[in-house]
Parts: structure tokens; sequence; C-alpha cells
């Protein structure tokens, strides 16, 4: 495996993503990107998970010219969940670069303050079709300086009704610009996409694992109206940190995350129907374990930051092999062992054979009886979430935070977790033990010299 020394990048690139932990590039960053980099049009088939953000994104960064303030890098994503992701790791990325500016605009937050910050300028700009075209109509985003555009899991955006606002976008970009295209899957739909926008691309694939070591998969054949219980059973034997269950529909997401409440399970759904600032508590909670069990529809299957997750449940099968691998492949990652489970009625036995057939190796049953058996026993989250009323517009930092509950309020450094900051509020998660304590000390206490309200999430 070549290293990152060996692509020319710049010594400011280099040194930082040194310092980032990046040693051995990954399969796809060391396929796609020296062509990424050549300036070529690509098209690259990767799985989620597999490095493509920096794949793409150290090109996107070593081509900027950081003194022309105009946007000329636009990465096009299915999700706001993922579009956070990507502008995430592109700043940590742009550090080996002075001022770049990355922006996210995406819907389901006001347009107001997007307009603002358009009005200063920004290099790169990473957001949702829908809320770009937003943007294009109003005329507060202008796309002519663009020189790079990257559609990242482009079939996840045809599957969602994207196709004419990414032509729309791309019939907006200069046609000198280059084009380059991620997507986990390869229909006909991506190369009639591709043969329209994009010019000889080179074609990048890396291997998607028909199987990972690193996951035990598990089946069990249960009663008709069992699930819930079955769910149950499980969490109360495998006692999972962190744990996501896989349901089709949203009802399904939000009546077993109910029920799982009322048996005392810390358990959160996550589906299309939540307002932004619900979803951006849910995820931020179940990401800094203050809450177990996230209970999600396959939106959440990609382009969700978790690093560690032991279990993923599916309360049902997947409607075929490729979510099936989408969802299991959540968990066993970075070499720590996942353990996949799922759940399924007679009638639904059918998608089983075929994902049997799929795979070329049988499945491996559990016993139900004795899983069923197993005594009720509740998950207790480690940390508890501090919702704090003040963020990014109110100039509050991390440090901030972090300086007022160890100074102040006496909290041990080592019982603080994740501070998660927004625009207009920021999320702490503390050792439960300590929980209430923190409250009432930053409700007294002062946070930048400034009273500021406190809350649980």
């Amino acid at each position: 495996m070549p290293s990152f020394k060996e692509f020319g990048l710049s010594p400011a690139m280099a040194s930082n993503l040194e310092q980032l932990g990046f040693e051995q590039p990954t399969e796809i960053q060391a396929k796609a990107l020296p062509p990424c980099l050549a300036k070529k049009d690509v098209i690259a088939m990767a799985q989620t998970g597999s490095g493509k953000t920096a794949a793409f994104g150290i090109g996107l960064i070593e081509h900027l010219n950081p003194r022309l303030f105009a946007v000329q890098g636009l990465v096009l994503c299915p999700t706001r969940e993922l579009a956070d992701q990507v502008a995430k790791a592109l700043r940590e990325l742009a550090r080996a670069r002075d001022n770049v500016k990355i922006l996210t605009l995406c819907g389901g937050v006001s347009i107001g303050p997007q307009i603002g910050s358009l009005s200063h300028g920004a290099h790169i700009v990473v957001g949702t079709p829908g809320r770009i075209q937003d943007h294009l109509r109003k005329g507060t985003l202008t796309l002519d300086r663009v020189n790079t555009v990257v559609l990242d899991e482009a079939d996840r955006m045809l599957d969602m009704g994207f196709e004419e606002a990414m032509e729309d976008i791309l019939g907006q970009t200069p046609d000198s610009r280059q084009t380059l295209m991620f997507s986990a899957t390869w229909p006909e739909t991506i190369r009639a996409l591709s043969g329209r926008y994009q010019r000889e691309p080179e074609d990048v694939r890396a291997e998607a694992k028909k199987g990972n070591p690193d996951i035990q998969e598990l089946f069990y054949e249960i009663a008709p109206g069992t699930a819930q219980d079955a769910v149950m059973a499980l969490l109360s034997e495998r006692q999972p940190a962190s744990c996501i269950v896989f349901c089709t529909m949203k009802q399904q997401c939000d009546e077993l995350a109910e029920a799982l409440r009322q048996r005392g399970f810390s358990a959160l759904a996550l589906h299309g129907d939540l307002e932004q600032r619900d979803r951006d508590s849910v995820l931020v909670r179940f990401g800094n374990q203050s809450c177990s069990v996230l209970v999600a529809t396959d939106v959440a299957a990609r382009g969700l930051d978790i690093k560690s997750l032991p279990l993923v449940i599916n309360a049902e099968p997947a409607r075929d092999s490729e979510v099936h691998t989408h969802r299991v492949g959540r968990t066993g990652r970075a070499g720590e062992q996942g353990l996949a489970v799922t759940f399924c009625t007679p009638s639904k036995g059918h998608k089983i054979n075929r994902l049997e057939s799929d795979r070329g190796q049988a499945a491996e049953w559990g016993d139900t009886e004795a899983l069923m058996a197993v005594p009720l026993q509740p998950v207790k989250p480690a940390m508890a979430t501090l919702c704090i009323a003040g963020g990014r517009k109110e100039k509050i930092r991390p440090g901030d935070v972090l300086g007022a509950l160890t100074g102040e309020a006496g909290i041990p450094g080592k019982a603080v977790g994740k501070i998660d900051l927004f625009d207009f509020q920021c999320f702490v998660a503390v050792e439960r033990s300590v929980a209430d304590k923190a409250l009432k000390r930053l409700e007294s206490g002062r946070i930048k010299g400034r009273k500021i309200r406190v809350r649980y999430a």
C-alpha cells in the first residue's frame, strides 16, 4: 500500500495529515487520489466508512486559491447528517491552508442565517440539492467560479428523487469543472448521469467486502407481533453501550422507541419526519453515549458518524441484500468486533433465502426460545446530556464550556464527554453520577461572563 508521501501533496497538507493521524491511505484513497489531484473526472464506487471524504477532500483543498473569495468547490450530499459530517472532515483537512471558509447549506433550518454567511463569501459549499437550488434561485449563491463538483452518495440522491435538482445545479457550473462522483452502487441511472456530466472519467472501485470478519451475524425466527419483545430480550442479554435498531417505517420507529422507553430502556427514534432541532438533539445524545438505543429508518444507515457500535439489530429483514449490507456495516468498524442480529417472521423468510443466495453462504440461526427467556434488564447509559442555550453565534467555544464545568462547577475533567457546538445551542455530555451537580452549578454560574440557560437535553 502506498503512503500519502507518494501523492506529491503540499508540505502543509502532508504535515496536517500526519497530525490528523492519517498513516496509510485506505483502498479508495490510494486509487482515487491520483486522478482527483490530476484534476480528472472520477467515478468511484466505495462503501460508507471507506474513507472517501478524504479521497475527494484532499484534492478539493489542494486546488483552492484561498485569496479568491468565491465558491470554488461544491459538494452535494443526500442528507443533512452526511453534509455536516463531510463539512467537518473538510474543515480538518483545510487546517493546512490559511483562512479557508467552508459553509454547509441544508434544508430543515431557516435560510436567513445562511444568506448572511454567504454574503461574507466561502471557498467550499457542502449541501443538499434542494437547499442549494433555493440559494441559486434567490441569487444568494453563484457557481460560476466552481472548479470541482463532488456528488457524494450519488446513488442515494437519485433514490431520493434529486435527479432534476442535481442536473439543474450542474447546469449552473462551468463546463470546464472537474466532476467527481462517489456512489456505493452502480445502477444504470448512475451510468447515465456520468455519461451526461463527466468527461472520460477514471473508473475507480474499492472492493466491497463480501463479509466483514469483524462482524458476527445471527438470525432469529420469531412469531408475528413479538419483534418488540425480541429486541428487548436481545438488549438485555447483550447490554450494548450503543446500538442501532433498524425499522422499515417511521411509525414503527416511534412505536418501538416508545415501547423501549416504557420498559426502562434509553431509546430515541430517528427518521425523516423529525424537525431539524430534534434530529440534532437525537444524534448528539446517541453520539455522546447518553442514549443507548437509536431506532432508525434506512435514511440513518448512511452518513451517520458513529465511531463505535457493538450491535446492530434489524427488527425485520431489510428490503434487499444491499440495504442489509449497509445496515450491518455500521458495526465491526476500525478493527472492533461487532454483532448484527436480524429478526424474521416466517412470512419474511424468503428475504433471508435471497440474502443467502446473493452471498453464497448460509445464515446462522440463534435459539429463539433461549433468547426470549432472558430476563428484562435495561441498559443504563453512562452519560447524560446538558443543553446550553448559547452557541457559535454567541462566540461560545468548547473550551469555555469545559472551563465552566471544571472551574466554577468543580467537575473533574474526565467526567466531561463530547461537546457539540451548534449556532444557537451547545450540548455537553457529563457522567450521569455528576449530571445533577453540573446542571445546578452551570445554572448558578456563568459562561464567558454571562448567565446562560441550561437544561437536560
